[in-house]
């Protein structure tokens, strides 16, 4: 006959209390034991002395028959000071599974990609506007010399094109007026 000390649940519906029970290893988690050696309750705070309690001189006579503990109880033992710490072997516990990290790998591709994205058309723009911001004046003082009549609807047009990109540059000059202003301060 195997002899197991373990766990056999009691209480209601999402409020767990074990007894700790020396029962054989054949019989039903919450069936027969041969006897209630403590209990344990997990609800409460794992400072309190009422969380888990055992007699002693019960266990280690259960021991000494060759009573196997469940990993739960061995904890609970070590604890106590009964039994020598085991060594465990799930160091791999806090990775996560092979699924996770495909996706967080796939997520961080893309977010690098998005990033370099953003800053190769962002230069290039910047440079494409600081361009055109001096053609634009030198368009301008050719045009009143020019006969203004005959030029007029296309340079509107011209400047109804690219007035999108002459208020980003007007946009950006407040912003560096008030950083000047603020240091002149």
């Amino acid at each position: 006959m195997a002899m197991k000390i373990r766990l056999a649940r009691g209480g209601s519906k999402k409020r767990p209390f074990y007894r700790i029970v020396a029962a054989d290893s054949r019989m039903p988690r919450d069936g027969r034991y041969i006897e209630k050696l403590g209990t344990y309750n997990p609800l409460l705070p794992k400072d309190s002395e009422e969380r888990v309690k055992m007699d002693m001189e019960r266990v280690q006579h259960w021991l000494s028959e060759g009573a196997q503990p469940t990993d739960r109880v061995s904890r609970f033992l070590e604890a106590a000071g009964v039994l020598e710490k085991k060594e465990r072997a799930n160091m791999q516990k806090a990775q996560p599974g092979k699924k996770a990290q495909e996706r967080a790998e796939e997520k961080a591709a893309k977010a690098a990609e998005a990033a370099e994205a953003p800053a190769e058309e962002e230069a290039p723009a910047e440079e494409a506007v600081a361009e055109e911001a001096p053609a634009e004046e030198a368009a301008a003082e050719d045009a009143p010399a020019e006969d203004a009549t005959a030029e007029a609807p296309p340079a509107e047009e011209a400047a109804a094109e690219e007035a999108p990109e002459e208020e980003a540059a007007a946009e950006e000059a407040p912003a560096e007026d008030a950083a000047e202003e603020e240091k002149a301060e």
